[in-house]
């Protein structure tokens, strides 16, 4: 997934979008361990995802943490 298509999702649709993505690795982690995995190429694309979606998270917190100016330096 691009990261402009998660920018425009809102913070509950992230949430949704993390948790799917969070089960389908354990599911795929699981079928790695059975040795039943069909694509296993998809574990490294579901891991970028998650990432993703959590740096975009990170960053919408700070920027609502921080102020709305930087003040100013004399």
């Amino acid at each position: 997934m691009k990261p402009q298509e998660l920018r425009e999702l809102s913070e509950a649709e992230q949430e949704e979008k993390l948790k799917d993505l969070s089960e389908e690795l354990f599911n795929l982690k699981f079928q790695l361990a059975t040795g039943k995995i069909q694509n296993p190429g998809r574990l490294k694309h579901l891991r970028r995802d998650i990432a993703r979606i959590r740096t975009l998270q990170n960053e919408r917190r700070r920027q609502a943490a921080a102020p709305s100016e930087p003040p100013a330096k004399a």
